[in-house]
């Protein structure tokens, strides 16, 4: 099992920042990659970035350029600093992992993040 627990949401005005973190626990020696979805009201969950352990980022091209993943392997924790944030951003926004060995993915509690105009 894997306890994913996500901090740093909350209410930010457009062009503003939040980094978000999300620390790994349990069986986490086969987990890779993590990264981070997010889900807006009535709207599909989408990714928006991932990070493999060797540092290979992917991102949505809605993101690109203002946001940046990144992950800390000693202490099982990955990042998401997100820049220049828009309304459109606003979403909860959940961690995730995937165990490559068992091919099951794990999913945070999620974090709201909520950017006004």
């Amino acid at each position: 099992q894997v306890q994913l627990v996500e901090s740093g949401g909350g209410l930010v005005q457009a062009g503003g920042s939040l980094r978000l973190s999300c620390a790994a626990s349990g069986s986490i020696f086969s987990i890779n990659p993590m990264g981070w979805y997010r889900q807006a009201p009535g709207k599909q969950r989408e990714l928006v970035a991932r990070i493999t352990r060797g540092g290979t980022t992917n991102y949505a091209d809605s993101v690109k350029g203002r946001f940046t993943i990144s992950r800390d392997n000693a202490k099982n924790t990955v990042y998401l600093q997100m820049n220049s944030l828009k309304p459109e951003d606003t979403g909860v926004y959940y961690c995730y992992a995937l165990d490559i060995i068992i091919h099951r993915d794990y999913w945070g509690q999620g974090t709201q993040v909520t950017v006004s105009s």
